[in-house]
């Protein structure tokens, strides 16, 4: 496979892997991207890399909860000029609001009214007014207890960038007080899932395999290496410790206080978090590179 420049370009930016590594990286494996990361983590020259920390979108994430319910909604545009419009931004908490009551789907949330009218019709209605294409793209819904929101980077009240609900179960009004503070501690540090248990199993095994290799390539080229079953039985199980701590919510350290990880924070305020969502607007989502010049060009040439 040929590999290209903005491959090579998109490799660093994810990496920070110089680019004679990240060229020599998707060499290496085809030019497979998530290879390529890998590749580089085992050589020791990149970190864990998310892939929503390379994409991004406008538009805004709609919060609202109610009598132990919550929604996330996400409705994009093609300019953050539009995010910032009163009327757009109407148009979200219309349907977080709706969401709220009947949302189980995006499509179940489109066909359902607003404003005399149904969602998707009223998303359309404001596209022809305000000049420029928007989706509503995706619906998280939380149920328990007590659920609590939290938006960041808040452009309007229930309204920001990202928006984060989470589920407890314990004292309501303790589950409410300290809730907040999980919910900012998940917009923070985006946890993969809320525990061992519920990880993506593809996700630990890639990752066994990465810390594997890395942990007998080093061992290889150490002057003093270790007996290959220290490697297995102790190296390779403590990194994975490290992994699971990192990226799951409730081993992870609490951003308020480091000393206590979020599930010993739970405890000892009497709650037990059940779920959460966090909702990042443009998570998935490529934008086109525009090259300015090359089109500038090209239109003369035509």
């Amino acid at each position: 496979m040929s590999i290209t420049a903005a491959m090579v370009k998109e490799l660093r930016e994810t990496t920070g892997a110089g680019m004679m590594d990240a060229k020599k990286a998707l060499v290496e494996n085809d030019g497979n991207m998530e290879a390529a990361i890998d590749w580089l983590r085992t050589k020791g020259l990149a970190k864990a890399a998310k892939k929503a920390d390379r994409v991004a979108a406008e538009g805004l994430i709609g919060v609202a909860v109610a009598a132990g319910k919550g929604v996330a909604v996400e409705i994009n545009s093609e300019t953050d000029f539009v995010a910032k419009n009163a009327d757009f931004q109407a148009l979200v908490a219309g349907i977080a609001g709706v969401a709220l009551e009947v949302g189980q789907s995006v499509e179940a949330v489109k066909a359902a009214t607003l404003n005399g009218k149904t969602v998707e019709e009223t998303l359309n209605s404001a596209i022809a007014v305000i000049g420029e294409n928007m989706t509503f793209r995706r619906l998280e819904v939380l149920e328990g207890e007590t659920v609590v929101s939290y938006v960041h980077n808040a452009a309007a009240e229930g309204m920001g960038k990202i928006g984060v609900l989470v589920a407890l179960s314990g004292d309501a009004a303790k589950a409410q007080e300290i809730g907040k503070q999980f919910a900012m501690h998940i917009a923070a540090t985006n946890p993969l899932s809320l525990s061992e248990a519920t990880l993506d199993p593809v996700v630990v095994e890639r990752e066994l395999a990465v810390q594997t290799a890395k942990a007998l390539e080093e061992n290889a080229s150490s002057a003093k290496p270790k007996p290959e079953q220290v490697i297995h039985n102790n190296i390779i199980p403590g990194r994975m410790k490290k992994f699971l701590a990192e990226n799951t919510l409730l081993g992870q350290a609490f951003v308020i206080n480091p000393d206590l990880t979020v599930e010993q924070a739970a405890k000892e305020a009497g709650v037990e978090i059940t779920g959460y969502a966090r909702v990042a607007c443009g998570e998935g989502i490529e934008k086109k590179e525009e090259d300015f010049a090359a089109e500038v060009a090209k239109t003369l040439q035509g």
